[in-house]
């Protein structure tokens, strides 16, 4: 089979978005298919400007104006076009006489724009822009969700049962083969990172610094386990806000914090092999992958009872509120017990069975070969 895979513009740097098609250009190829990956090329976006706003619009014109020129010529060679991902729903107007399906990672932006307390709000244009996104993806052939919280987030926003119809769900699987490493090869790679101390613990953080994603909670949390356990607190991904540097410092924990800014997948595997605890106090999730990369690296974790995250950990992790940030800190004291520790990691290594590659290609496999049979 012809797949066209659409991807998305690169200078947005949506990380887990581009690795996302890139696992699933990977997957179809091994099983024999025939893959195009297909993305906005930024051309008056690559000016150097320093104004944020400008280079917003710069990336529409490349993204609006110039890509559906290149999409309308790639989408001839295609049996099916699977966009993968729902912020570019809007490229399925080209697509009516194309099998074709979108994966719809999470509504929080689109949530937000209506007025939800998702921490995505949105300026007028990012109103405009999201219900576009959302009008997009009803029009749609199929529309797949990574978690049942997303799924009923879009069932909710497009109450209509001819387009309920449409919607399926596909779990993610792990978008990079981490795993339980060697303790030897796991400092050697950690080696470089100057302030960290290996004789000490470290509590890991990884993603963005989004409000969404609660920092500043973690702060707060380290902040009340700090005369009781002596370690560290490692931020991986984006670097901290300055009001988050200044909460740290408020909180008298500047110097226990480490920032990792965008480690790439062996360092990232590292540290997830070397962490005492993942902890993940997120407030909103589409799915939450870096949960199920700490646990296929042995590593036990504490997060909220948020959207996605209970379904996608399901009984191997310690949940909290997220107001509960005394509870999140007992939580973390707790797994100072060996056997307590020890079952949380099993547990993990047991969950992650559920978000295999394999699964996920098999299942995107079956809904191409539904889409084109009903051509």
């Amino acid at each position: 089979m012809k797949i066209l895979l659409l991807g998305n513009y690169l200078p947005d740097r949506q990380e887990s978005m581009l690795r996302f098609a890139q696992i699933l250009q990977t997957g179809l190829t091994q099983r024999g298919h025939e893959v195009r990956l297909v993305q906005p090329q930024p051309i008056f976006g690559k000016l150097k400007l320093s104004s944020f706003g400008l280079v917003k619009w710069l990336g529409y014109i490349d993204k609006f104006l110039l890509f559906p020129q290149q999409l309308c010529q790639a989408i001839a060679w295609a049996d099916v076009v699977h966009i993968c991902d729902h912020s570019n729903a809007m490229y399925a107007k080209y697509l009516e006489n194309v099998p074709h399906l979108v994966t719809c990672h999470d509504l929080l932006a689109v949530r937000g724009a209506l007025g939800d307390d998702t921490d995505c709000p949105a300026s007028m244009t990012g109103k405009v822009l999201q219900n576009w996104i959302l009008k997009s993806l009803q029009k749609s052939q199929m529309v797949v969700c990574v978690s049942s919280s997303t799924k009923h987030d879009l069932e909710k926003l497009i109450e209509n049962s001819l387009f309920t119809k449409k919607i399926r769900l596909v779990l993610n699987g792990l978008n990079y083969s981490y795993k339980q490493i060697y303790r030897d090869e796991v400092d050697s790679r950690l080696a470089n990172i100057i302030e960290l101390d290996l004789s000490k613990p470290f509590i890991l953080n990884v993603g963005s610094s989004l409000k969404r994603k609660n920092r500043d909670g973690i702060m707060r949390i380290f902040s009340k386990i700090k005369e009781q356990w002596d370690g560290q607190l490692i931020f991986a991904g984006e670097a901290l806000t300055t009001e988050q540097i200044q909460l740290a410092e408020q909180l008298n924990i500047k110097e226990q914090i480490i920032q990792i800014i965008k480690p790439d997948n062996n360092l990232l595997e590292a540290l997830y092999n070397r962490a005492f605890v993942f902890l993940f106090p997120s407030k909103c999730e589409g799915f939450g992958w870096p949960v199920i990369e700490a646990q296929a690296c042995g590593c036990p974790v504490i997060c909220s009872d948020r959207t996605s995250l209970p379904e996608v950990v399901g009984d191997s992790a310690l949940m909290r509120s997220i107001e509960d940030e005394s509870g999140f800190a007992e939580d973390i004291l707790r797994l100072v017990d060996p056997v307590e520790r020890h079952l949380w990691i099993q547990k993990g290594l047991n969950n992650i069975k559920r978000f295999t590659l394999d699964e996920m290609i098999d299942q995107y496999n079956q809904l191409y070969i539904e889409l084109v049979k009903y051509k």
